[in-house]
């Protein structure tokens, strides 16, 4: 195959993707962003628990 031909193909592929808007992109973006701080957080706080414990046995 060509490049210039999967060019062209691809291109035609993506006039087919349903794209999301602006609002669900920065909704989308924040979602992430706090399951990722939740997640950071309960990490975290899970790290400094054990490290305690750890400390305390030990």
């Amino acid at each position: 195959m060509k490049i210039t031909e999967y060019i062209k193909q691809t291109r035609t592929e993506l006039t087919h993707v349903t794209w999301p808007s602006r609002a669900q992109t920065l909704r989308f973006t924040a979602l992430v962003i706090a399951v990722s701080a939740i997640t950071a957080l309960i990490l975290g706080v899970g790290d400094f628990v054990f490290s305690k414990l750890l400390t305390l046995l030990f």
